[in-house]
């Protein structure tokens, strides 16, 4: 299910469902081990012998964010209870503390008995064994610990800190969990409980005649019980209230940068785009830890898919999001990120498949032997690549010599060195590695252009540090590899670039001329212009063969796409339409825009990209090519990334065209969605 409302502050993350269930909740670092294994936390209400949990279909729900914040805006009305609630949940952005402020219209001409129960799911350390819950009567709280993993529940109402009602259980020999003990409207009271344990607490309160209450509930999270205790003072002398106030204070001002927001103004950009532009930002920052990873997805349903979960760093899709958040302005994210890759980086100068939030190597089907036995890299050159290109264009737009510096020999040489000699001795091509896909192996032309754009990034390096002999090799070997990929990787034949070579059993390089989105990194990345007719040629057949044709629409990744596969009419559905890969053709069209005109379809692509998002503004991965639901992980943080650089190059080029109009243009085929 959607994680369709992230909140967090880069150490505690903690996302809800579509059902307004509380499902993951990572600390301390972003995505690293989830409290949960989400399973559900609910939350619920008895209201004078009547019962609902929030996720009842009785309720009516609407669910996003207050504007520009990552603090949720999330109303429910119920008729059966005649209640009304107006629920604000938001992460600190400076503490550790996760803070719910909960709001009661009651609708009767009566006073009424209330009391909401908040049920959490203890799995300290991503486990259910050997956890301790219990009741601390000198704080009225509740404390879940295992080792150096503690959280503290309380909360306030009228003024008056303390839980109310408390039950602390166990998971095991058939129970369910104490949030069954909730639906009679009273919990047991147990005060410890050992091993795999859930608890629930309780805040009561009077519900006046046709009037309103306010219930305030916080969850500390620390490495020892010294620090959640001091996070609970924090709440108490502070104020729940308050902590609410000065973290929606914090993120408008954070989202909103100066320069950013005036290019985005000055263009025709509808506010519902450019309101998704500051929420994918938003997004992007739950997403992202503290000490630099930016981690692909924290969306933990996906273990029900193969056991594992998108929460790693896969290199290219965190290079490709530092560009987008340098982009906006936010560079100090994108440093963190770069000097986690020199901290990550092999002795050799590539980086790995994917790595966990704490810079280990992350889980791999990538083999280190080939079929025939024979050694292997297991890789994905646009990785490394990619990195040093993000690097490149960051340098351009800050000129921090001084961050670059202790970078220049650990990571950019390194990285450089390696992609100047790991070469297919044949062509002169990159050596094969995996696809960006992470599906097949072979010389790709998405990766020969990243390698080439990662060169010629060293090589401006090597200049600005004065290392000429340096820099001129590393721009031969770029010239060389573009020289390769326009004879080996263009089909003038098919008119238009190939997905790459493969290697047959035999040895021989073989053309693959599956039709992939990933082509337009050849133009993406700078080999080529966006108006190279094989780059028109290229990105016209993409268009053609791999829109679905459905009323939903979108591109798919490639002809055929299997992941999540769910049509096999393939000349009307080659692929489930992904988010990114359709943003993809909206890029092409902005680069080689002349005239405003010619943005035209770019527009409508973000447009498409925005019906498709979450009433929250969270956009998946993927979506079903007939109902237009997500599919897959949800927020995919490549996805926001993506679309936060396209927003942002859509404004730019509007700027540059209402500068200085011109009508060249190359004439392509007529677009409709």
């Amino acid at each position: 299910m959607p994680r369709d409302l992230p909140i967090g502050n880069g150490n505690l993350l903690i996302n809800f469902d579509a059902n307004y269930n509380i499902r993951d909740i990572y600390y301390p670092y972003v995505g690293q081990e989830n409290h949960t294994l989400g399973d559900p936390c609910r939350t619920g209400l008895w209201v004078d012998g009547d019962f609902l949990w929030l996720d009842d279909p009785s309720w009516s729900r609407v669910a996003g964010y207050a504007h520009d914040t990552l603090v949720t805006q999330v109303t429910l009305a119920n008729d059966r209870l005649d209640l009304a609630l107006a629920i604000s949940d938001t992460v600190d952005f400076e503490h550790d503390l996760f803070v719910r402020q909960i709001n009661v219209v009651n609708h009767r001409q009566a006073v009424r008995h209330l009391r909401f129960f908040f049920h959490y799911a203890v799995n300290l350390y991503s486990s259910d064994i050997g956890d301790t819950v219990y009741y601390q009567p000198k704080l009225k709280a509740i404390l879940a610990y295992r080792g150096q993993r503690y959280f503290l529940l309380n909360g306030q109402v009228g003024g008056v800190v303390g839980l109310s009602a408390y039950a602390c259980g166990q998971k095991t020999h058939g129970a369910e969990g104490t949030w069954r003990d909730a639906e009679d409207g009273e919990l047991s009271g147990n005060p410890i409980a050992q091993g795999s344990v859930d608890c629930t607490v309780g805040m009561y309160t009077l519900l006046p005649d046709a009037g309103t209450a306010t219930i305030y509930h916080w969850v500390a999270a620390g490495k020892s019980y010294s620090e959640v205790k001091q996070l609970d003072q924090i709440a108490r002398s502070v104020g729940p209230g308050r902590l609410l106030e000065r973290t929606t204070a914090y993120w408008r001002r954070w989202v909103r940068r100066s320069e950013q927001e005036q290019i985005l103004s000055q263009s025709d950009l509808p506010a519902r785009l450019t309101n998704l532009y500051r929420r994918s930002l938003l997004v992007l920052r739950t997403q992202i830890d503290n000490r630099g990873a930016i981690l692909a997805a924290n969306d933990s349903d996906n273990m029900n898919f193969n056991r594992d979960t998108y929460s790693y760093v896969w290199p290219r899709d965190g290079a490709l999001i530092a560009y987008a958040l340098d982009s906006a302005g936010m560079a100090d994210l994108a440093r963190r990120f770069f000097n986690f890759c020199a901290e990550t980086i092999t002795e050799d100068g590539y980086l790995l498949h994917k790595y966990t939030p704490d810079g280990a190597f992350g889980s791999s089907w990538h083999p280190w032997v080939g079929r025939g036995g024979e050694q292997q890299l297991p890789i994905q050159e646009d990785e490394t690549a990619l990195v040093i290109h993000a690097l490149w264009r960051h340098y351009q737009q800050y000129t921090d010599l001084e961050f670059i510096t202790p970078l220049y020999s650990k990571l950019i040489k390194r990285a450089a060195d390696f992609m100047a000699e790991y070469r297919e001795p044949r062509t002169g091509l990159p050596e094969a590695c995996y696809d960006l896909w992470e599906e097949r192996r072979g010389i790709w032309s998405f990766t020969t252009a990243a390698v080439w754009a990662g060169l010629t990034a060293a090589a401006n390096f090597a200049e600005v540090f004065g290392e000429q002999t340096t820099a001129t090799r590393y721009a031969v070997a770029a010239a060389e590899i573009k020289a390769a990929a326009l004879t080996h990787l263009w089909d003038a034949e098919a008119n238009r670039f190939r997905r790459g070579l493969c290697v047959d059993t035999r040895g021989e390089l073989q053309p693959d001329l599956a039709v992939d989105s990933s082509l337009y990194g050849v133009f993406y990345f700078g080999m080529l212009p966006a108006d190279d007719p094989r780059m028109v040629s290229t990105m016209e057949m993409v268009r053609r063969r791999l829109w679905s044709k459905t009323p939903v629409g979108g591109i798919a990744r490639y002809e055929n796409d299997y992941f999540h596969q769910v049509s096999q009419d393939i000349a009307n559905v080659p692929g489930n339409p992904w988010f990114i890969c359709t943003l993809w053709l909206a890029q092409w069209h902005i680069a080689r825009a002349r005239r405003l005109t010619d943005l035209m379809p770019a527009r409508e692509l973000l447009e498409w990209a925005a019906k498709y998002a979450a009433p929250s503004g969270v956009m998946a991965e993927q979506v079903n090519p007939y109902t237009g639901e997500p599919m897959s992980v949800a927020p995919l943080t490549w996805t926001h990334g993506t679309f936060a650089a396209a927003t942002l190059e859509y404004a730019q080029k509007y700027a540059q065209l209402v500068r200085t109009p011109t009508t060249k243009h190359v004439p392509i085929e007529d677009f409709r969605l």
